[in-house]
């Protein structure tokens, strides 16, 4: 167990003042979190309901055991990394001391690959309550139901359930163009033309290029997928929150995507990604 861990009956507890739920469930890296109360989430991973509550530094799971923390949560939630070495690391000057000074409570997420993928394909020209809808109509429709508190969850749906579906089949999830960009990941992936599973394995350029390989999967796609779900951490995706943040503080000026990546690799190194979430949280909020 991690030291600053301990079990009582039924819950775990963490005590840590580098976690915060809403900082790390609602910084757009991930989607089947929902918040039913203050400092009080729960979300799905794979097949398993987890139910979270934060007070001050204290954070509380529940449905869960000691086993499945140590195999499942410690990872996902990256509880073996120093956060606070981190960020002292980035944090080089005044623009990142503010931005990791305001969510220092992010931990980025090691999310399984086949979900982000879809869900970063879905995020596209999107919204994060309609992105949220739509990922739950899809796994509705597709995934295995879970029953926790007499409330019924659904799994995300596995590769080999949506082996077949037509775009017909996706016409009640509402995803429009997208349906048959999620058909050509199905395809592409149940074929093994993409070898999902071993991308993380691979050195990130070439990850990024079998992932560009799927429809509807960009540059900026591409590097969510690795850094949510692939530990790429050397990734810095570019959207329009972090072009104008990283124009803005540090181009004084116009620049082209290849132009921010080079800077964000030069700065931040094999951190870029963590930096990047940081910048990403401070401009959406404060810009």
């Amino acid at each position: 167990m991690l030291k600053e861990t301990s079990i009582h009956k039924n819950q775990i507890i963490l005590q840590t003042a580098y976690f915060d739920l809403k900082q790390t469930f609602e910084c757009g890296q991930c989607f089947r979190w929902n918040k039913v109360g203050q400092g009080h989430y729960i979300g799905l991973v794979k097949d398993k309901v987890l139910e979270m509550y934060q007070e001050g530094q204290e954070i509380s799971f529940y449905n869960t055991d000691e086993k499945d923390f140590k195999d499942i949560w410690v990872d996902y939630f990256d509880l073996n990394r120093n956060y606070e070495e981190l960020i002292e690391e980035i944090s080089k000057e005044k623009v990142m001391k503010a931005a990791t000074e305001y969510g220092k409570g992010i931990r980025i997420l090691c999310q399984d690959e086949w979900e982000t993928l879809i869900s970063f394909i879905i995020s596209a020209n999107n919204n994060i309550p309609r992105i949220k809808k739509i990922l739950e109509s899809f796994s509705k429709l597709f995934g295995q139901k879970i029953s926790y508190k007499g409330e019924e969850y659904y799994a995300f749906p596995t590769l080999e359930s949506l082996q077949g579906i037509t775009e017909k089949d996706l016409e009640e999830i509402k995803s429009g163009y997208r349906a048959k960009y999620i058909i050509d990941a199905v395809q592409k992936v149940n074929e093994g033309q993409v070898d999902l599973y071993n991308l993380k394995n691979l050195e990130t350029e070439e990850a990024r290029k079998e992932l560009l390989k799927i429809k509807g999967i960009g540059p900026k796609v591409a590097d969510c997928i690795l850094l949510f779900s692939m530990r790429k951490y050397n990734c810095y995706p570019i959207d329009v929150w972090i072009r104008k943040i990283t124009e803005k503080v540090y181009f004084k000026r116009e620049s082209t995507p290849k132009e921010i990546q080079k800077f964000a690799q030069d700065m931040w190194k094999d951190n870029a990604g963590f930096a990047q979430q940081y910048l990403f949280y401070y401009a959406r909020n404060e810009f």
